[in-house]
């Protein structure tokens, strides 16, 4: 199931993602959320797959924005997002996740991740990038439509 209307009409309703890197590189990863009605992206480096500092990275970084610019998130139903309820406690987002088998209920994301990968293929070594290069990744991306 997603959050939001499917007319992407509502904002503050994001979709979240992992991109994964080889494992010989290291357990860091890159979670990546694109609010579906602006495609707004925003990168968070992780530095394992353990869902509770994900989830707590997630509640710092959206904590400063109003309540209604984050209003959910839907993830795929991966063990790196059971710690979902964090969000809910923490920001008092709703979390959403699609149905097994089915990614293209968060199109957006998943679109996004094609183009972040253009970048930083599987074989992108992350202990040589920075959450500042995300950002900057993050806004060129914006920036090219």
């Amino acid at each position: 199931m997603t959050a939001g209307s499917a007319d992407r009409s509502q904002f503050g309703h994001w979709e979240g993602d992992l991109l994964i890197f080889r494992r010989d590189l290291g357990e860091a990863n890159v979670t990546s959320l694109v609010e579906r009605k602006s495609r707004y992206t925003v990168m968070i480096k992780n530095g394992s797959r353990h869902s509770r500092p994900m989830m707590d990275q997630m509640v710092h970084a959206f904590s400063p924005l109003p309540a209604f610019a984050r209003q959910s998130f839907t993830f795929d139903r991966g063990t790196e997002f059971s710690g979902f309820r964090a969000l809910e406690d923490g920001i008092g987002a709703r979390s959403w996740f699609c149905d097994p088998n089915s990614q293209w209920q968060k199109g957006a994301v998943e679109n996004t991740n094609k183009r972040i990968r253009r970048f930083m293929p599987g074989d992108t070594d992350l202990s040589a990038v920075s959450q500042q290069q995300l950002v900057a990744l993050a806004h060129h991306l914006r920036e090219c439509g």
